[in-house]
């Protein structure tokens, strides 16, 4: 028993959702990448991939996907959206990522079969994002973040002067790892004293060293975070904090001090 769901509700199939729809959506030299299942069988995912890697002039190493998933359970709308997987750390961001409507949803109802078209106009072929994200790393790659600016992000992002002595434990130790991800990590060193740099620390904590819960497997966490948009969420909270996030690809200076 997955769940209980009212009349109108109509179940994806995975062979179809995932398999046979995601083929109509996709060019012919495009494979997958990955695929599986999440609780206990009650979420699935399909990763479709380019197959060869692309490098930025700023060293980053990254390959576009169309993240394909729907569920069982409830739990989520069958979605399609456009994601990046950083090569180097297997590190999810999404494209473009100041900006909203990379997703497509469709409901589970008996109506959304016939909208499966509208998911190839609303996302762009899988190699158009190369492009996309090439820009997105080149403007946040040009924007110095010094050691002051990167403390007084963190104060946003992680305040540990709060009236509970846990939480404030909690942030002392994340932002501990955060600045040895920043001065030392070779996922994030190469970029620091800049918006990507910051951009990656957090999203490498959150991917590889942030403390999983109870017996959850952090690789299956990874992926339900990317189906979820809870991922994206963590990468916009990130932007908006630079002060990044609105225009496309501008890049306003932060910060004046000397970057370290």
């Amino acid at each position: 028993m997955l769940g209980i769901f009212k009349d109108g509700y109509r179940p994806h199939q995975y062979s179809e959702w995932l398999l046979d729809n995601v083929a109509t959506l996709l060019d012919g030299d495009l494979s997958i990448s990955s695929a599986g299942l999440l609780r206990n069988r009650a979420v699935a995912w399909v990763e479709v991939s380019v197959p060869d890697n692309i490098m930025t002039p700023e060293g980053v190493e990254f390959r576009p996907n169309l993240l394909a998933t729907t569920s069982f359970d409830g739990s989520l709308a069958t979605t399609f959206k456009r994601t990046i997987t950083d090569v180097v750390c297997d590190n999810t961001h999404f494209a473009a990522m100041r900006e909203r409507g990379q997703t497509v949803k469709f409901r589970h109802s008996k109506n959304s079969m016939s909208r499966i078209a509208d998911a190839r106009s609303a996302l762009s072929i899988v190699h158009a994002m190369a492009d996309d994200f090439a820009q997105e790393v080149a403007a946040l790659a040009a924007i110095p973040v010094s050691a002051l600016r990167l403390s007084q992000l963190m104060d946003e992002l992680v305040p540990n002067k709060t009236d509970s002595p846990r939480a404030n434990a909690f942030a002392n130790t994340k932002r501990e790892r955060l600045v040895d991800l920043w001065q030392s990590d070779p996922r994030v060193a190469p970029w620091r004293g800049t918006a990507w740099g910051v951009v990656q620390a957090f999203n490498t904590y959150e991917h590889h060293v942030k403390p999983t819960k109870g017996d959850t497997i952090r690789a299956e966490r990874n992926m339900y975070a990317a189906l979820d948009g809870s991922a994206e969420a963590t990468d916009r909270m990130v932007l908006d904090a630079l002060g990044v996030t609105s225009g496309r690809h501008a890049a306003p200076v932060l910060d004046h001090g000397l970057s370290r």
